[in-house]
């Protein structure tokens, strides 16, 4: 940018050199983004190695053949790395990625006007594809598999329709609810992968490199300590990190220590399990409140005083996968394993609730 540019306002009391940006790479103390925490390389992507083998083996023939892609549907729970992966996709392929998502696209036309400023070869990733409206997903059928949009000139009986031929491209869709996606849109993708819950042997390298990314010195142990708290999910590994990073810059800590980390989570009541303090209050209300269950959602959440869909999208899922509930006919029920892990000796046999 040069100096002599005129922005037609005097700003003569400011330095001219603190008005331009020359970097977008951040100095000193200038916080990472979590943009920056992501890989920009299928080979940097770390877990999910069966899906991973096979992405790179769809991308390589693509690029051999050199067309564009089929259609990629990422589904899996939140924070597994969907959006991370359909920029490394683009990034692979060396094209642009357009990013929008269901719930933005309020109308057919809306959705319309994206495809049609399409270039060749581009990427157009859809975050929350099942929340598309109807209209928009009927739209996007024949996008994908004719490279086409029909548009509407005019209204009433006069009205026409002119198809408008589109570029080839590749539509990344990012699902947390694969089962909600209407048969004919999931039909039109080429490739769908799933990602799972990562283990805790992944989730330490992750954290490792995070760290580096960060600068933050993790002693030996402190990154299984963080591993072992983050529920199989990378977004949650990166937040409990930052969290652990501000406590060790508090402390004027050269090096965390596990004992460290163990501190600074039970000081944002994250235990040793993962467990915060949402999941406690609603195992404290099974088993002290109700004998271990079983108990029906809306009583459980009106005793932790927390919404139904909270409880049930939010808390459920994990205690569920990590056996500390089951769901049942009846209701929600504890198992042995949660009792143990509140302290708590149980009045009757637990495996009678089942």
């Amino acid at each position: 940018m040069s100096k002599d540019m005129n922005y037609g306002t005097s700003n003569t009391g400011a330095n001219e050199e603190s008005l331009r940006m020359v970097s977008s790479q951040p100095i000193g103390n200038e916080p990472v983004s979590d943009e920056e925490l992501r890989p920009h390389v299928l080979e940097g992507f770390i877990g999910q190695p069966r899906l991973k083998a096979q992405l790179q083996l769809f991308l390589d023939a693509a690029r051999k053949r050199d067309v564009p892609p089929d259609h990629i549907l990422l589904a899996g729970p939140p924070g597994l790395g969907k959006t991370t992966l359909a920029m490394i996709v683009a990034n692979e392929l060396e094209v642009p990625i357009r990013v929008t998502s269901g719930p933005a696209v309020q109308h057919a036309g809306d959705l319309a006007s994206i495809l049609s400023s399409l270039d060749t070869g581009e990427v157009l990733f859809i975050d929350e594809i099942h929340r598309l409206p109807r209209a928009a997903e009927e739209l996007l059928y024949i996008a994908m598999e004719d490279f086409r949009v029909d548009v509407m000139v005019g209204k009433g009986p006069g009205a026409s329709s002119i198809p408008l031929t589109l570029p080839r491209f590749t539509v990344i869709g990012a699902t947390t609810r694969e089962g909600m996606l209407p048969s004919p849109l999931r039909a039109r993708f080429g490739f769908t992968a799933h990602l799972d819950f990562y283990p805790h042997e992944e989730l330490e390298k992750l954290i490792e490199r995070s760290a580096n990314v960060l600068g933050v010195n993790l002693d030996e142990g402190s990154a299984h300590e963080l591993a072992l708290r983050s529920r199989g999910t990378p977004r949650i590994a990166n937040r409990l990190l930052r969290r652990v990073r501000d406590w060790a810059i508090v402390h004027d800590l050269i090096v965390v220590h596990p004992a460290d980390v163990k501190e600074a989570l039970a000081l944002y009541q994250i235990d040793s399990e993962g467990l915060d303090r949402l999941d406690i209050a609603v195992l404290n209300a099974i088993v002290r409140n109700f004998n271990g269950g079983p108990v029906g959602l809306n009583n459980l959440a009106a005793m932790v005083g927390e919404e139904s869909e909270t409880v049930e999208t939010v808390c459920e899922p994990y205690l569920v996968r990590e056996g500390f509930m089951v769901r049942t006919p009846k209701g929600r029920v504890t198992t042995e394993k949660a009792w143990q892990h509140l302290g708590i000796t149980p009045k009757d046999d637990v495996s009678k609730l089942f």
